[in-house]
């Protein structure tokens, strides 16, 4: 049964979740807290600003789980995701759509 409702111990593990993703991120590169998401019951999602040369927008994760009774927030998965002003390379078009007719022989 999925849950929509944001798990209290979770959401507080903000500490938990920044320490996560400062494992992966170089120094400075993990900034502020931007959000806690529940994505399913006893799952929730932290982001935080990512002072990232080349990723401008974006924002690092980390979900963190915990087993039913417990208080303990176990780190399932951290990374990069696109925040809303987030720099994106454009659509890939396949090559026999970008090439020119005359460059096709």
């Amino acid at each position: 049964m999925r849950s929509n409702a944001l798990d209290m111990p979770l959401s507080a593990a903000v500490e938990e979740a920044r320490t996560a993703v400062e494992e992966i991120a170089g120094p400075g590169e993990v900034g502020e807290h931007v959000s806690a998401t529940a994505d399913d019951l006893r799952l929730v999602t932290h982001r935080f600003t990512a002072h990232k040369t080349g990723y401008r927008g974006w924002e690092w994760f980390a979900t963190l789980a915990r087993a039913p009774r417990s208080k303990k927030a176990t780190v399932c998965e951290v990374g990069l995701l696109p925040g809303e002003d987030a720099l994106l390379a454009p659509e890939w078009v396949p090559w026999s759509e970008r090439v020119k007719e005359e460059e096709k022989d």
